[in-house]
């Protein structure tokens, strides 16, 4: 009997060990030890065509329009873009637009995929080029390497950025080729926030830049700043987005869900200033992206 006991006791132990080694294994390939650098370089992406799902609530529940997204064009590569910081705005009024890139740099829009995009209720809206991101990247191996990546990364980033008095806004998640990128541009920020959100209302009401994610300080250049207005084009004529009006009709909060919240805009002026001095600024290549900054 004793003897029996003492079997199941080290069988026992050696499931126990190996299901320690198994779980072990699994977060080391979904990326635990990942090296983080984050630096200041050239973006991953060149010109864009997203299309979009604009979602207000908790982050955790952007997984569901990425599998959504996914789906219909299950050969393009994810990109989430997140305008609030949640640690400074409500959960539930988080403000985050998750779809597929349709379309890089030169390449034409695919337009059937298109259509199953726009049947499905998603948006369309285009991003420039910029030159100059604030990024990190890390292995894309499965959903932990997600879970993982958001927990290691964003703490960084925001340190990296206030530590430096960066003026970087929105965070964008882009999920292509076994990597996870996380950037925020440096320059034209405005062009990276979609219509509804730019908008808001019709009436003009403005961007307050406590909601800004950069983590930047409240004297920093993201602080001041003026409307921001639809003036910028899209260049591709496929390229079609809903009116902010049509979004808020459909909303579950109706026409006056977001009225009453004021947002203060970016400083166009000082953006472009911004913009032409970090042209002056060194380039050289490391890597897969070009190294301008620091490491962390």
């Amino acid at each position: 009997m004793l003897e029996w006991m003492s079997a199941c006791a080290a069988v026992s132990l050696s499931l126990s060990l190996l299901l320690l080694l198994i779980l072990a294994t699994y977060f080391l390939y979904s990326g635990l030890f990942a090296q983080v650098i984050i630096f200041t370089g050239y973006p991953p992406i060149k010109n864009v065509t997203f299309v979009y799902k604009l979602q207000e609530g908790p982050h955790k529940n952007r997984a569901e329009l990425f599998k959504e997204a996914s789906r219909i064009g299950p050969n393009t590569f994810c990109m989430g873009v997140f305008y609030d910081d949640p640690k400074k705005v409500s959960g539930h009024q988080c403000r985050y637009a998750v779809g597929s890139i349709v379309s890089e740099g030169k390449d034409k829009v695919d337009e059937d995929l298109l259509k199953l995009y726009e049947t499905s209720g998603f948006h369309v809206f285009s991003f420039p080029e910029v030159t100059h991101v604030v990024i990190a990247s890390v292995p894309h191996r499965n959903f932990l390497s997600v879970l993982l990546g958001v927990k290691r990364v964003y703490p960084r980033l925001e340190r990296y950025i206030k530590e430096r008095k960066l003026c970087a806004h929105p965070f964008l998640e882009i999920y292509r080729e076994g990597l996870i990128h996380f950037m925020a541009p440096l320059a034209r920020q405005g062009d990276f926030y979609v219509p509804e959100v730019r908008l808001v209302k019709k009436e003009h009401e403005e961007f307050d830049s406590d909601t800004d994610v950069s983590g930047a300080d409240s004297n920093s250049e993201c602080s001041s700043g003026v409307l921001l207005s639809d003036s910028r084009e899209t260049s591709l004529s496929s390229v079609r987005s809903e009116s902010v009006q049509d979004r808020e009709d459909r909303s579950p909060g109706g026409a006056g869900a977001s009225r009453g919240r004021s947002f203060r805009g970016l400083n166009w002026e000082q953006t472009e200033r911004e913009d032409e001095r970090l042209e002056q600024l060194p380039k050289h290549n490391a890597n897969l992206y070009g190294l301008v900054g620091g490491e962390e």
